[in-house]
């Protein structure tokens, strides 16, 4: 196969998973090479995502690694074999690779958790929160990225909105419901619109209260999706040079224990729904 010149976030994690295995093994990368008659480059392009695998390569690796892991060699196989060309390509050049990224793994996502204390989820927010959320940026971005930075985050709604929507839960913070972003009118719509949208069966949304004691040690915003398998979760959290894809197992479980401390602690759909309409009708 053609060497890749920038794979996905979704290549290289398979990559990843693959080398994790033949380390687990023991093995060097030459001699997982040698398993599939090639040589060490190509294995380690393999490993880093810039080279294809077939899914039948997946699987003599897999038996070759000692893996018994048969729902986690199926994912992977999946992942090999995906020529999936999704909506998210149109904007292949135009935006950031770690936009398309995003929209690829919540494609793939089993379900999702959002933990926002400053913004609504991206998910749930109206078009006109959007814009002006983006258009706050600094330095301001041209007109034309702007609109498809704004039209981008509205089709990713499809995991929610689509024919099979996802499982959503969504821990937002009181502050971030408080906060006016583009004026009175535009945040009175997008809490309408959050109490419109929590009413899905698929949708959970519950909201961290300000006079909520001891909660200074779990204020880990964050994107959690979770993948064919537990092993296959990724967290994504925004940092100064853009988003960053967690994926070590160690990790995985630190914030799968804070978004349960977070969650206990919020209050509990009714009574979130109650303080969004106290909030809505005071704008």
């Amino acid at each position: 196969m053609a060497r890749r010149k920038e794979p996905t976030a979704r290549q290289e994690r398979l990559g990843a998973e693959l080398r994790k295995l033949r380390e687990a093994a023991g093995l060097k990368g030459r001699e997982a090479a040698a398993l599939l008659g090639t040589d060490s480059a190509q294995m380690s392009q393999i490993e880093f995502g810039t080279a294809g695998v077939s899914g039948e390569r997946v699987r003599r690796l897999a038996a070759h690694y000692a893996c018994t892991d048969a729902g986690l060699i199926e994912a992977l196989v999946a992942m090999a074999t995906d020529r999936t060309c999704g909506w998210w390509e149109e904007y292949r050049g135009l935006l950031p690779t770690p936009f398309l990224d995003l929209a690829e793994l919540e494609y793939h996502a089993a379900y999702r958790w959002d933990v926002d204390f400053l913004h609504i989820p991206g998910l749930l927010q109206t078009e006109d929160y959007a814009q002006a959320l983006f258009s706050c940026r600094v330095p301001e971005l041209p007109e034309q990225e702007l609109a498809l930075r704004v039209r981008h985050r509205l089709q990713r709604r499809v995991v929610i909105e689509g024919p099979q929507p996802i499982p959503y839960d969504v821990l937002v913070h009181e502050a971030a419901l408080r906060v006016r972003v583009g004026g009175r009118a535009s945040s009175r719509a997008q809490l309408s619109h959050i109490l419109e949208m929590s009413e899905a069966e698929h949708i959970t949304v519950r909201v961290i209260p300000f006079d909520l004691d001891g909660f200074a040690d779990v204020t880990a915003t964050m994107v959690y999706a979770g993948g064919a398998v537990p092993k296959l979760d990724t967290v994504v959290r925004d940092g100064p040079h853009g988003s960053l894809f967690i994926d070590s197992e160690a990790q995985l479980a630190v914030f799968r224990t804070l978004f349960r401390r977070v969650k206990t602690a919020s209050l509990d759909p009714d009574r979130s729904r109650d303080l969004i309409h106290k909030l809505a009708r005071e704008l």
